[in-house]
């Protein structure tokens, strides 16, 4: 396609979602948001020109649900699909559907290029192919545990299994001795297949100290390839981004010259088209005095093939808009810079604003009302958001509520920017992680950027988190089912498309519907937790501590237990969480069963 888009749905949500749908409206686009009932309020609904509702909340049955998008964009008449980061942006089986489909083009790379990076034994192949340097590990999936205990052998432990789709640490399993391998092999195959539908995993030795560095790329579809320098995502909880910067603190021009050339060369290699991202692991040297030289070894990890999160750094040092050159690279222009001409300037950090508590070892927080939302401003300062004041925190997705990119001319200018401006950020009736950020920006070891992937997992006192906490942190609001408050603003759905009349009135009696005619406020529920505990037989009730799905059960009644099992594993945030038994018993009811919902409080087992 070579005409420019007239309107584009975004298939996500969120501050991705709003992100996209700005860069829209600066090139004259209209936009098309797609919600789940979850979201019928969210920011990026009342963003867009026109919304579709695609399913219900959980994700498998509306954003992840391929027909469900691609028939919102027909009824809408859009002639583009822009996915964002997560749910099926990477997916090469959505891309190539929507490729199928007649006027509607992808807004990404192609997707058999996608097939061929985005799996992770296939990226690895190419790399090595392309003179890439690739870790020791497997260029075919594996499937038994022998055959990762074959590979530890040969190569040592740790070890890391992961999902061939996957990315961000989901479906990644670290295994440091043999006995391990049977248990992660199944969790990483479960994850991969949960949030990839792909339960492929490959194994590659584990480095138990790098940092993480990936390079931006953008390639048109004239085979034309730039890189527009890198960023360092080395401040990580369990594998999972906290915060990115640009350019890495850690790296000599020498060697930041080689992993740029290496991640073009790579991508050179492919048909691929679009943004995308090369993530490396580079060998830190913890008794370092000054940046790692051109002999410091690094290796190629995976390739991003969509937008990712942290993108705004590389546009806050680069000056180029990523999200429009998408657009324009999918209508078929070419890139209109040499690589000669991309300039770093500065330094810029992004802090992702996740409502967690980093004092609870990053637990997401499980309700909550942004009862006070005023994000900082002034020069250098950026936030990327979907979320007002007053909206209430949506926990069926993940857990970030904005972004915070700060730039300045230096690092150490961008670090004093970003004390002031985090100082700024004003945050209530959520618990967020912005006390850990306060601290980052004073940490000795991160202020000297010679942090490692492994550094908040493993050494960084949790005592000075917890004070921090006590110091800046705020608690979720609970929510008041009682409200006698009635909203009048209403939302008219026709065939699915959304139409909305702005009548609101908070804390306004209710409106005087005559002859029970009309939709009165609902009765005051109780509980989850208060409904079945009531009716729970005699002994321990185990609830859930979050609103979540159930992917296994690991006992049935009559079992034994000791404190300390697991009796089923709970996926909530994209994330597993084990839930235990606190204490030793029989397990004489199990009220769950895999692939079922449950709310906060909800009772799982009872054990006497």
């Amino acid at each position: 396609m070579t005409g420019g888009f007239d309107r584009v749905l975004v298939a996500n949500r969120g501050e991705i979602a709003v992100r996209v749908m700005r860069a829209c409206r600066e090139l004259d686009i209209d936009t098309v948001a797609v919600y789940s009932e979850a979201d019928r309020d969210a920011g990026h609904v009342a963003y867009a020109d026109e919304a579709y509702r695609v399913g219900p909340a959980r994700a498998a049955d509306s954003y992840l649900d391929g027909d469900a998008i691609i028939d919102a964009a027909k009824r809408s008449s859009a002639d583009a699909i822009h996915p964002g980061y997560g749910f099926l942006a990477e997916n090469a089986d959505f891309a190539a559907q929507v490729e199928e489909t007649a006027g509607i083009t992808w807004v990404g790379p192609p997707s058999d290029a996608m097939e061929q990076l985005g799996e992770k034994t296939h990226a690895r192949r190419v790399m090595q192919a392309a003179g890439v340097p690739i870790v020791p590990g497997t260029t075919d999936p594996v499937t038994d545990p022998e055959e990762v205990a074959a590979f530890g052998d040969e190569h040592g432990y740790p070890l890391a299994i992961k999902a061939e789709g996957g990315g961000g640490g989901r479906g990644m399993k670290v295994v440091h001795d043999p006995e391990e391998i049977e248990a992660k092999l199944e969790s990483a195959q479960r994850e991969g297949e949960a949030y990839f539908d792909n339960d492929s995993v490959y194994v590659e030795r584990f480095l138990e100290h790098p940092r993480h560095v990936e390079v931006q790329i953008l390639a048109d579809q004239d085979g034309e390839v730039r890189h527009l320098g890198e960023r360092d995502c080395s401040l990580q909880r369990r594998h999972q981004k906290v915060i990115e910067e640009g350019p890495s603190p850690a790296l000599s021009e020498e060697l930041r010259e080689q992993i740029g050339a290496a991640a073009r060369r790579g991508v050179e290699a492919t048909e691929y088209t679009n943004a995308g991202t090369v993530e490396f692991l580079v060998a830190e040297d913890l008794d370092r005095d000054e940046p790692l030289g051109p002999e410091t070894d690094f290796y190629f990890l995976e390739v991003n093939t969509r937008i990712q999160v942290e993108h705004p750094v590389t546009e806050a040092i680069t000056g180029i808009d990523i999200v429009k050159w998408q657009l324009r690279v999918a209508q078929g222009e070419a890139i209109a810079f040499e690589q000669s001409e991309v300039d770093i300037d500065g330094h810029a950090i992004e802090f992702r604003i996740n409502a967690e508590n980093a004092a609870d070892d990053f637990a997401p927080a499980t309700g909550g009302t942004l009862d006070t939302y005023d994000p900082p401003g002034g020069i250098g300062v950026r936030v990327d958001d979907a979320l007002t004041q007053g909206d209430a925190l949506v926990t069926d997705y993940d857990s970030m509520i904005a972004k915070l990119i700060v730039s300045g001319e230096t690092r150490v200018e961008t670090l004093a920017r970003s004390k002031r401006a985090l100082a700024e950020f004003d945050i209530d009736g959520v618990v967020t992680i912005l006390p850990f950020h306060r601290l980052m920006v004073t940490d000795d070891r991160f202020v000297a950027g010679t942090h490692t992937t492994r550094y908040l997992d493993e050494e960084v006192d949790t005592e000075r988190i917890q004070d921090a906490q006590n110091r800046w942190g705020t608690e979720s609001s609970e929510s008041d089912d009682g409200d006698e408050s009635t909203r009048r603003e209403f939302t008219v759905e026709v065939d699915g498309k959304r139409f909305e009349v702005e009548l609101e009135a908070h804390d306004a009696p209710s409106l005087d519907v005559p002859d029970g005619q009309g939709t009165q406020p609902r009765p005051e529920r109780a509980s989850s937790e208060t409904d079945q505990t009531a009716n729970a037989p005699g002994g321990q009730t185990v609830t859930a501590e979050m609103q979540g799905t159930i992917l296994e059960v690991n006992v049935e009644e009559g079992d034994e237990v000791a404190a300390g099992d697991v009796l089923c594993v709970l996926e909530a945030m994209k994330m597993e969480n084990d839930v235990v038994a606190d204490s030793s018993g029989t397990v004489t009811d199990v009220r769950v069963s895999a692939d079922e919902s449950v709310d906060m409080g909800d009772v799982l087992f009872v054990i006497e």
